[in-house]
């Protein structure tokens, strides 16, 4: 039991993390990837309507500006690959307004990197290879299963995620004693999918076992490419351990046109739905328009990482100051 001053987790737990950020930065040296740092303050944020922010005022005066807290490094990062860095990761802080919970804490430490030239299915290959070498110390090799998300998801409930009726969801809902979800999501197909993959499907997954589910809806991938034979779905892939989520992936869009689009939809959502307003993030935007090299990128999650390694029950356990202790 922790009291006052004190951190909230183990100094062992503190340890462990320090270890892993070594072990991390030793796989992509001996990869040649190259680390970067960028802002952590940002004149522009995602434009996502599942993601709140935090934001600040900076004042020179006679002007004031609002900068955020990154929630991603993504945009800066894809900045970086534009103007020629070449493959590259970055252990940070991201921050997100609203999250907290035993999975979540609003500010977090992520991995993020991006390899040029890569297929997410390569990549894929090389999360997998990471997280064995990063969970050897703790866990037995865990098996990986490759299965896409249309197929685990009707695997586990029954529904095809890609042929929307509102009212077999309906009826799933009410006989799998989620009833709430007939209000919550209305006609949102993402949303649908969204609830029930949190509520059955993550639920689903055998323990031990890292799941790589890949080809996602469309619907549901705003920096994703589409599937050349399919523009149902996206190249898209999450990462899961014991029904965690631990990272997302994707096949980088690169089509500045696509992506302004994107933003712009999402954009009338918010407004749509009394959200906080954005504004599209030009620079990034430039970025693309002067070219994005083919790559693939994903964000892990490490806090939770080390909850999976330690087999913590929460968030805070593996925190020295979570915000609900500090």
């Amino acid at each position: 039991m922790t009291v006052g001053w004190q951190p909230s987790c183990p100094l062992e737990h503190l340890r462990i993390r320090a270890q892993m950020l070594a072990a991390i930065r030793r796989f992509f040296d001996a990869r040649d990837v190259l680390e970067v740092e960028t802002p952590l303050l940002c004149r522009a944020t995602g434009t996502d309507p599942q993601l709140d922010f935090f934001s600040s005022q900076f004042n020179i005066p006679p002007n004031q500006q609002t900068l955020f807290l990154q929630t991603s490094p993504e945009f800066a990062m894809k900045r970086l690959l534009a103007a020629g860095s070449g493959s590259i990761y970055q252990i940070c802080k991201a921050f997100r307004n609203g999250e907290a919970g035993r999975h979540h804490n609003p500010e977090f430490t992520i991995l993020e990197w991006y390899r040029v030239a890569y297929s997410m299915g390569q990549l894929m290959t090389e999360v997998a290879d990471l997280l064995q070498q990063l969970l050897q110390p703790f866990l037995p090799v865990l098996p990986i299963i490759r299965v896409s998300y249309q197929q685990f998801f009707q695997e586990s409930t029954g529904l095809d995620p890609l042929h929307f009726s509102v009212d077999d969801y309906r009826t799933y809902a009410v006989s799998n004693a989620l009833a709430e979800a007939v209000d919550l999501c209305g006609e949102d197909h993402a949303l649908w999918l969204d609830f029930i993959f949190s509520h059955r499907v993550q639920l689903a997954m055998r323990r031990n076992t890292i799941y790589l589910l890949h080809a996602y809806p469309a619907i549901q991938s705003s920096l994703a490419r589409l599937n050349v034979d399919d523009p149902r779905i996206s190249e898209r892939f999450e990462v899961f351990i014991n029904g965690v989520e631990l990272g997302n992936g994707f096949f980088e869009l690169a089509d500045p046109r696509e992506q302004e689009a994107r933003f712009d939809k999402e954009i009338a959502y918010r407004l749509n739905h009394d959200l906080p307003a954005v504004s599209k993030d030009e620079a990034f935007l430039d970025a693309l328009k002067f070219g994005l090299p083919d790559c693939s990128g994903v964000a892990v999650g490490l806090d939770r990482l080390l909850m999976i390694a330690t087999g913590s029950a929460a968030i805070g356990d593996v925190l020295a100051f979570p915000v609900h202790h500090a």
